[in-house]
């Protein structure tokens, strides 16, 4: 999955660098390509998206709700850029005409042949670092969503009601949405 060149570490200089519409994603100074979602992915990003901004509308929020691609720089380094699925971001100093420098609230991955080890372990890795509030993974293949709230988790069926922590109360119902 890691781009391959002589040279060993890459900023975000060098992802800015790629050509238009080449979308990869830096990770501790290694270049990672990101393969074009299916189509069901999509469906499920997009649905997503529009129930969370139901959510905040109802309950009026302040968060901002962006899909990707949309860079997020977890770190005030040159080393770490990625581009969630949805980031849910409620501090809108962290937002820029770039992107969201710092770690939004609530991530949400769904998972792909080609990057399900990566969403799993790599980027729960930096995004616990980071300083992520919430993050799901949302499987579409055997419809489960995984809730890391850290240090805690869980996991959810499509049918389930799946609480929200950004907002107390709230909950998602993956089945009635998709």
């Amino acid at each position: 999955m890691a781009v391959l060149s002589e040279k060993e570490i890459f900023n975000v200089e060098d992802i800015e660098a790629l050509p238009e519409g080449h979308r990869a994603e830096l990770i501790d100074g290694l270049i990672y390509d990101m393969a074009p979602p299916s189509r069901i992915h999509q469906k499920i990003i997009s649905r997503l998206v529009s129930a969370i901004n139901a959510c905040i509308d109802a309950h009026h929020g302040k968060c901002e709700v962006y899909p990707a691609p949309f860079a997020v720089r977890l770190f005030d380094d040159d080393k770490n850029y990625v581009e969630p699925d949805i980031s849910v971001i409620c501090d809108p100093d962290k937002l820029t005409d770039k992107g969201c420098s710092g770690a939004p609230d609530w991530i949400i991955e769904v998972l792909s042949p080609a990057t399900w080890l990566h969403d799993m372990y790599r980027k729960f890795d930096l995004y616990r670092a980071a300083g992520v509030k919430e993050y799901w993974i949302i499987s579409p293949k055997d419809s489960t969503v995984i809730v890391h709230t850290f240090p805690n988790n869980a996991m959810y069926n499509f049918d389930d009601d799946i609480p929200v922590s950004t907002w107390p109360g709230v909950s998602i119902r993956m089945s009635e949405i998709l």
